[in-house]
């Protein structure tokens, strides 16, 4: 399927699912809807059983920054979708992620091939008119699996609501699309976006990819619009406020309809992430551990009741920003925004923005601070003393609605040994 992640999910087929990827073909429009362009892509599905499903499809934008596609919300939410029982579609909506070209992020010995260079053989017959036809080849995608009927990918599956996702780049896209498509052709049943920056992504040209960092050097900060018909929920980790992504200067508060989660402690990509493979990055410090996974999980679960017509998510305070700089606690933390329990009751110290000097991947990926013994001792009486006092925030979090109870013995296992 060629969207392995490093990081091992739950077992699908023990839990009665099932993955495949199909070729999605068809005839789209450009955002204005002046130009139409045939279209051959890839979509991969992962599904339960029927008789498992929830009802509802959750369609990422797979993630073409480091030049080929990846699907980083399926590895962060994977737990939550499989024993919600949510299917997943990952959708090839860009020209990069087809047919190759450059990256907004390098990483080393990484290719930029696409899928029909990296496996002429299996993908040689996608064509990808450019990304001017992006947004209307994911909507099509997705409306074409959500279609009612005996056949497809969703056979078995009453499709009722319809949810997009996607991070970093993808997020960047999604900001355009809940501002200059959803209004047209309001088929989304809501949005989460995740780490996006400040401005929204170029509607894009033909025969071509966006080119994102020209975007971001010369486009204006850009808040999603403010009649929003949808549930939208944007998560951000502290390392999306200021730097690199720099969403800080597009910062909004809350509405009827929108919830803005700024995660402390957390990076734009983190050790969940990347795993065993953190040495390849070659950071000066460890990676970011913090514990932005488990509050996505959170905040999908929220986004889907909310759009079946539940309750809202509920609203976080902003992180605490001042003159550009985060404030931090006496223990080197962020304060303020979503709190989770390595922030709450800290052993380390952990941040978005890495060391100065650090690569931009690295940058990326934030850092964590080793206390030393002594450190330690001077915060916490005994191991004991920090394990209760770390058990409580969690326990915190999960009444505040920034956790999950199913995740509860996940993060306790997360709690430091000294």
């Amino acid at each position: 399927m060629n969207l392995a992640s490093v990081r091992p999910g739950p077992d699908l087929v023990e839990a009665g699912w099932t993955e495949a990827e199909y070729a999605a073909s068809g005839v789209v429009h450009d955002v204005p809807g002046d130009r139409e362009a045939s279209f051959a892509t890839r979509v991969a599905v992962r599904r339960p059983q029927a008789a498992l499903a929830s009802g509802t499809l959750v369609v990422e934008w797979l993630n073409v920054s480091s030049g080929s596609d990846a699907a980083p919300d399926w590895t962060y939410l994977s737990d939550e979708l499989v024993r919600s029982g949510h299917a997943w579609a990952g959708v090839s909506a860009q020209y990069v992620g087809v047919e190759g070209g450059g990256a907004a992020v390098a990483v080393e010995g990484a290719a930029l091939q696409g899928l029909k260079g990296g496996d002429p053989e299996r993908y040689g017959d996608l064509s990808h008119p450019g990304d001017a036809f992006a947004h209307g080849i994911f909507t099509a995608v997705a409306r074409a699996l959500a279609a009612p009927g005996a056949d497809g990918p969703l056979a078995g599956i009453t499709v009722e609501r319809v949810l997009a996702i996607g991070e970093s780049q993808s997020a960047y896209l999604l900001t355009t699309h809940v501002n200059e498509v959803h209004p047209t052709d309001r088929f989304f049943d809501g949005f989460l976006i995740h780490s996006r920056g400040d401005v929204a992504a170029p509607l894009g040209e033909p025969g071509r990819g966006i080119d994102l960092l020209a975007a971001r050097r010369e486009g204006a900060p850009t808040p999603l619009r403010d009649d929003l018909d949808v549930p939208v929920l944007v998560v951000e980790a502290e390392g999306d406020l200021v730097g690199r992504i720099n969403y800080l200067p597009a910062r909004q508060t809350d509405a009827a309809l929108l919830r803005v989660w700024e995660i402390a402690g957390s990076a734009h990509a983190d050790h969940f992430q990347i795993g065993e493979f953190e040495s390849f990055l070659g950071c000066p410090d460890p990676v970011n551990r913090g514990q932005q996974a488990y509050v996505l999980r959170a905040a999908l679960r929220h986004l889907e009741a909310w759009s079946r017509g539940g309750p809202a998510a509920p609203g976080a305070e902003p992180l605490e920003i001042v003159d550009g700089r985060f404030v931090r606690d006496d223990d080197g933390n962020a304060r303020g925004g979503v709190r989770t329990p390595v922030v709450d009751a800290p052993a380390d110290t952990v941040s978005g923005e890495a060391a100065d000097g650090a690569s931009v991947i690295c940058g990326l990926f934030g850092r964590t601070i080793a206390w030393s013994p002594e450190q330690r001792a001077a915060r916490w009486a005994s191991h004991d003393d920090y394990v209760a006092a770390y058990t409580a925030a969690t326990d915190d979090a999960i009444s505040a609605g920034f956790l999950l109870a199913e995740d509860r013995d996940a993060i306790l296992a997360e709690a430091r040994e000294f």
